[in-house]
């Protein structure tokens, strides 16, 4: 695996990670109960009292309902800075977007639910991969609201306008230091989350995320954005092959949990062939989640032939360390990756084991 994409491509995962909500939070409708959906299917309105479980849910269930476009921009505490366009719909459980970055490289990348498509123009290639986890914030696949309330506190900072809009604020303060807190603006009428700050422990911003320009229930139709996601004439199509796995299947295991944090995935990233060396097929995949933050370990053996550097990466609010690790039954190479604090990911190496 590499270090950290450069920010103009880490803005897709980014700018997908906001306004996506819609691809868990479809899931989690479709096995809901009835009166769970009677509740989601009701009028947001400003809400202004509600425990962390409750704004998290309503800013969950706010992509769907609306269609909006707007510009979105990304900057990091160190001075960089990317920005985006997004053009989103949704009928019904179909949910489809288009992301143009403005900043870095030309790039184009549409979603029709789990599937992603990424053009790269100048090379005249499309990238193609299936996402069930698209890093969502908040990610609250299997998570219940009262494990979230064990680990955050959700506070009422006030009021704000964001590119034109009224907005709530709210603080979401992490109750250990294996986490980010969050300041999150959520657009009063809708819930929809219009600005969000990352926050180091001393409540320094590392990362903020906000649109500059915003048209809510916006006059676009799914049905066109599917038609530029399928028009892939003179590009070279790359599928990712993604296959679902088990952590124990592949011989791992957490020798103790990270508190909070809970197996959301599992997945053998298989490996093109210009990419796999002798006995390096496949990556494994684990993801974790507490709800708000993700964390992704890329497992596979250790080859001494690549040229490979173990240490600390950071851009913005992600992390990522990476480190060999000598076991009983031979190496193996570690790429923690994460929005959270290093001493989170460190935990993490530390308890991975062999079975």
């Amino acid at each position: 695996m590499t270090v950290p994409m450069p920010v103009s491509a880490r803005f897709v995962l980014l700018a997908f990670a906001m306004l996506c909500m819609a691809q868990i939070a479809s899931a989690q409708t479709r096995h809901a109960p009835p009166a769970e959906k009677a509740a989601e299917q009701a009028a947001p309105g400003p809400l202004p009292e509600l425990d962390v479980s409750q704004w998290l849910q309503r800013m969950h269930n706010a992509a769907r309902q609306s269609n909006y476009v707007g510009t979105f921009v990304v900057s990091a505490a160190v001075g960089s800075m990317s920005s985006a366009r997004i053009w989103h719909a949704c009928e019904d459980d179909l949910q489809v977007e288009r992301v143009e970055a403005l900043t870095g490289p030309p790039r184009s990348t549409f979603r029709r639910n789990d599937r992603v498509l990424t053009f790269l123009p100048e090379a005249r290639v499309v990238k193609s991969e299936k996402r069930e986890n698209l890093e969502l914030f908040p990610n609250l696949l299997g998570v219940s609201g009262p494990a979230l309330a064990d680990f955050y506190d959700a506070r009422l900072l006030g009021k704000g306008r964001v590119a034109g809009f009224d907005a709530d604020l709210v603080h979401l303060v992490p109750r250990d230091a294996l986490r980010f807190g969050y300041r999150v603006w959520s657009e009063r009428r809708s819930g929809l989350v219009i600005k969000l700050q990352t926050l180091d422990g001393d409540g320094r911003v590392v990362e903020q995320s906000a649109f500059s320009e915003l048209q809510l229930d916006a006059p676009i139709s799914a049905k066109s954005l599917e038609q530029m996601m399928s028009s892939t004439a003179g590009y070279r199509v790359e599928k990712t092959e993604l296959k679902r796995t088990t952590p124990e299947a592949e011989g791992w295991t957490m020798s103790a949990p990270v508190a909070g944090f809970r197996h959301v995935n599992a997945y053998r990233r298989l490996l093109a062939s210009s990419q796999a060396g002798p006995g390096r097929t496949h990556v494994m995949q684990w993801i974790f989640s507490d709800g708000l933050a993700s964390v992704s370990l890329f497992i596979e053996p250790y080859d001494a032939e690549r040229t490979l550097q173990e240490g600390v990466f950071a851009l913005g609010a992600t992390h990522t360390v990476t480190r060999r690790l000598t076991l009983k039954d031979g190496q193996w190479w570690l790429t923690a990756v994460g929005e959270v604090p290093v001493q989170t990911l460190d935990v993490f190496a530390q308890s991975l084991a062999r079975r």
